[in-house]
């Protein structure tokens, strides 16, 4: 359910070079939503009538809520500007990426990781990218996210 959408450049200030939802897996749905009505079913199971339905109202809807919102996050590069999720940083502020790959993620988000870093993980997305800051006035050293495409973005980050 990947929704990654490498655009062509153009000459306008204000492309989209870049565009990737951090959406969950598929096939997390199915799990989340059996948890969903086994939770309902147990207060099903102890009220009798019309009440016996408000856990699956209210359980179904607030778990694939969740799981939707978990995966709402966006990498772009559009115009002059690299967003992760609501943050936003000039792309004249860019400084060095660098790629982590899956196997080395837990050194890059344990003992490698600087604790006042702009920090973008989702579990579920392979390799993460660093994007040094060169802005003076940002205490922020690097952003550190995941992105499905680290190569995709790194050119959009250069153009």
């Amino acid at each position: 359910m990947s929704e990654h959408q490498p655009v062509p450049d153009s000459a306008t200030s204000g492309s989209l070079q870049f565009d990737e939802r951090l959406s969950v897996p598929w096939w997390w749905y199915p799990p989340v939503v059996g948890i969903a009505l086994l939770l309902g079913a147990e207060v099903h199971m102890g009220y009798p009538g019309l009440r016996s339905w408000i856990g699956y109202a209210i359980a179904v809807p607030l778990f694939v809520g969740a799981i939707v919102w978990l995966g709402r996050a966006r990498v772009q590069v559009e115009g002059r500007e690299l967003r992760v999720g609501n943050a936003r940083l000039p792309l004249r502020y860019v400084g060095r990426t660098e790629i982590v790959p899956k196997q080395d993620k837990q050194v890059a988000l344990g003992p490698e990781l600087d604790p006042a870093a702009f920090l973008a993980h989702r579990a579920w997305v392979g390799p993460l990218v660093r994007v040094e800051l060169l802005d003076p006035e940002d205490p922020t050293p690097y952003w550190i996210f995941s992105t499905r495409d680290p190569e995709g973005l790194i050119a959009a980050l250069r153009n």
